[in-house]
């Protein structure tokens, strides 16, 4: 069943989730290279990474901005697998003893732990590259070369030093010191917000002829979103348990890392993921019904328990 006749019946979020999630995942498995190709422990490693976990958020949001905007899912399907090769790239590097040192992830053995370091540092290396050539090469339904340069040129901005890596370098700089609330927003706009923030631009820049103002509109969206998701993650490693959250709980508390949490308190935390959630809101204030995944979206996102 096609994208687009999903959106046309759901009735709640659970059933928009579930069609991207299996769209993506099925796209996920044509688009990876096969076990069965050399070298095979690498492209084993990077499978059993991507596939079968993870709730698939900014693939998500890939799907419900170029719906917003009236792009058709197979065009979609190639940039939603492009950033999510590029977000569990920073899971697997994440994870390793040299950054956050996890031993799990999505409910299993980290990569590390279940290929070794130098297997799981290769598979980052190749999912990022991966996520570059589905953009440049993998077949959009038509989207003319400037749109695909331009989904390119925003992913990269998002993945690099003055977006994701840039921020888990801020990350790693200022554990075991007391950052202010601006601080500590610049960083999470960094090291979670820019890759949620390109989905959501990736999955307009899917459209035909975007309109400027509703592409600029879905942006504040996405920064909004992005910190929101930062913070509810603070909250859950505080409130969560490890089963729940497939990943361990008290990760943070146990490296000294800055949160919001620990500057805001709980109470303070959930206030501010509301602000964030509301602001969303107001951004998507000029799109009608068909941007209401990402409405759904927002409030799931201050409102999960994992």
């Amino acid at each position: 069943m096609s994208l687009s006749k999903v959106t046309q019946t759901l009735t709640d979020l659970d059933s928009f989730l579930a069609d991207c999630q299996q769209r993506v995942e099925a796209a996920l498995r044509q688009f990876l290279p096969d076990t069965d190709t050399l070298p095979t422990q690498l492209h084993a490693a990077m499978r059993y990474a991507v596939l079968d976990g993870g709730k698939r958020i900014r693939p998500v949001l890939v799907y419900a901005a170029g719906h917003a905007l009236g792009a058709r899912g197979k065009q979609l399907d190639v940039a939603a697998c492009a950033i999510e090769c590029i977000h569990v790239y920073s899971l697997i590097h994440d994870d390793l003893p040299a950054m956050d040192d996890d031993d799990l992830r999505r409910g299993k053995p980290s990569c590390h732990k279940a290929f070794g370091e130098a297997e799981a540092i290769l598979a980052g290396d190749a999912l990022q590259a991966q996520a570059f050539y589905l953009l440049s090469h993998a077949d959009m339904g038509g989207i003319p070369a400037p749109q695909r340069l331009a989904m390119i040129e925003r992913l990269a901005l998002a993945s690099g030093s003055r977006g994701m890596v840039g921020g888990q370098a801020i990350d790693l700089a200022a554990v075991g010191k007391t950052l202010g609330i601006a601080e500590l927003e610049d960083m999470h706009i960094h090291k979670t917000g820019m890759l949620i923030r390109a989905a959501v631009l990736l999955g307009a820049l899917c459209a035909e002829n975007a309109d400027e103002t509703l592409t600029r509109a879905l942006d504040h969206y996405g920064k909004y979103i992005g910190l929101a998701f930062q913070v509810q993650d603070d909250i859950l490693d505080v409130t969560g348990n490890t089963e729940q959250l497939g990943k361990q709980a008290g990760a943070d508390r146990a490296l000294d890392k800055p949160t919001y949490p620990a500057l805001l308190g709980l109470a303070g935390a959930r206030e501010r993921a509301q602000e964030l959630h509301s602001a969303a809101l107001e951004a998507l204030s000029d799109l009608d019904e068909n941007a209401d995944p990402l409405r759904w979206i927002s409030q799931y996102i201050v409102e999960r328990s994992t």
